[in-house]
């Protein structure tokens, strides 16, 4: 259904004349696409669990694959994000809903023993629509909700989203544990994609005054904190996807677990991280987004320090408990990067001397422009921690390698967020009169 009216700041149209039940019945169901996607996404971090010897894939070639699906799931989040305003909320819902059957369906066909590699990867890539689902979802109810409750409701979801990792993961478990086959999984998913195709079609709605802002995405490109925040998203999300998708194999390859006691551990990192997101977004909103990033990655380096240790000596208790501790950093941090975006291009339009909702209006269109060009290139933090797991083990039989080069990253991520939006602070005690663009540097951290 086209909706030729919308407008959800006017209070009386949002509670009297049903705006807000039609914003959260959209919600529910962008909720549901969203969700199944990312579970498709991941599905590869599950196949590879059923690949034993008799597949004849070595463990950097399962990694090669998972790696594949990332990197699709990144690149499509850009034309994902125009997409709705090009065919509509609830069309393109149901298009991309409806593009999950083909990596599924897929899979459920040549997923045996004696297939080639080439064919698994064909299956892989496809799998990355699944990734797209989110840049779709976001920039479709960021249309539907007033200003006062977009946190809330983008919070809910991207992670009702992100908890597909886990979910797929679980659904995995259950079928090894009942020594089930690859197949049963994608036999599971199949149905849940036509429901979710057919509550699109029938429940969801799409707003006719959504286009396509290309003057923002333009100036956005151009913004160098479009950029500095995409790199300190690949250390948040990037690190979240990414080790989804790698730590049942890790477990598999460098700890010689079972496929069975590798699922059982799983899964439980994704979904904590993916619980805790909105923690990270309340905890920026109370402390300021970049005293929370920055935390949060020194946070995220001691728990890479514990891992390598523990990768050195073999512990898996040690492994296992900071990788979950990591997890949980991600989820955190996947909050509070993305809290300080609106924040970041609204104190941009300040420094600039716009006021009131002309500095509102301005953060507005920059912040929405970059969002889905920030979570393609974070998505691709899932696609370098994958590769560098790969050229780790191909080199020196263990994951050390690249852990310690991912100690390195969150180094690099700390310092950068002090440096770009925390030194200011100090400056502005010592230094009167700064000019506006420092002025409106030194508001970031408040985001």
């Amino acid at each position: 259904m086209w909706i030729e009216r919308w407008d959800p700041e006017d209070e009386k149209f949002w509670k009297e004349e049903g705006g807000e039940r039609v914003a959260r019945r959209n919600l529910a169901f962008s909720v549901l696409s969203e969700h199944i996607g990312f579970s498709v996404w991941s599905l590869w971090s599950v196949m590879v669990l059923f690949m034993g010897p008799e597949y004849g894939i070595d463990p950097a070639g399962k990694f090669f694959l998972v790696s594949m699906a990332t990197l699709v799931g990144a690149v499509v989040r850009v034309p994902y994000t125009f997409a709705v305003a090009r065919f509509g909320g609830r069309n393109w819902t149901v298009i991309a809903a409806s593009l999950l059957l083909l990596p599924t369906v897929a899979a459920f066909l040549v997923m045996e023993p004696g297939t080639s590699y080439t064919t698994f990867m064909v299956c892989a890539l496809l799998t990355g629509v699944g990734g797209g689902n989110f840049a779709s979802s976001m920039t479709n109810i960021n249309s539907f909700f007033p200003l006062r409750e977009k946190g809330w409701a983008l919070g809910l979801n991207a992670g009702g989203g992100n908890i597909g990792v886990p979910v797929v993961q679980l659904v995995g478990l259950a079928v090894i544990g009942a020594s089930g086959g690859p197949r049963v999984v994608l036999g599971i998913y199949i149905p849940l994609i036509l429901l979710s195709v057919l509550c699109a079609a029938r429940y969801m709605d799409s707003i006719s005054s959504v286009r396509n802002d290309t003057g923002a995405v333009r100036a956005a490109v151009r913004d160098a904190h479009t950029w500095i925040m995409a790199f300190l998203y690949v250390g948040t999300f990037g690190s979240f996807i990414g080790y989804s998708f790698a730590f049942g194999l890790v477990l598999q390859t460098q700890f010689g677990r079972t496929p069975l006691e590798a699922a059982q551990l799983t899964f439980i990192g994704p979904l904590l991280g993916s619980l805790i997101r909105p923690v990270g977004g309340r905890l920026a909103d109370r402390h300021g987004g970049a005293r929370i990033t920055l935390g949060n990655f020194v946070g995220m380096g001691a728990a890479t320090g514990l891992v390598v240790v523990a990768s050195v000596r073999e512990s898996l208790p040690l492994f296992v408990g900071a990788f979950i501790a990591l997890f949980v950093l991600t989820g955190l941090g996947n909050g509070s990067t993305y809290k300080m975006i609106p924040g970041i291009f609204q104190a941009k339009a300040e420094g600039k001397g716009l006021v009131g909702e002309e500095a509102a209006a301005y953060g507005r269109r920059l912040s929405g422009a970059s969002m889905g060009l920030i979570g393609a290139v974070g998505a691709l933090g899932g696609l370098g921690i994958n590769l560098a797991l790969r050229q780790s083990f191909q080199t020196v039989g263990s994951g050390t390698g690249a852990f310690v080069a991912f100690l390195g990253f969150y180094g690099v991520c700390s310092v950068l967020t002090w440096a770009v939006y925390l030194r200011g602070k100090a400056v502005r005690r010592t230094a009167a009169g700064a000019d506006a663009d420092v002025k409106s540097q030194l508001s970031y951290a408040e985001v």
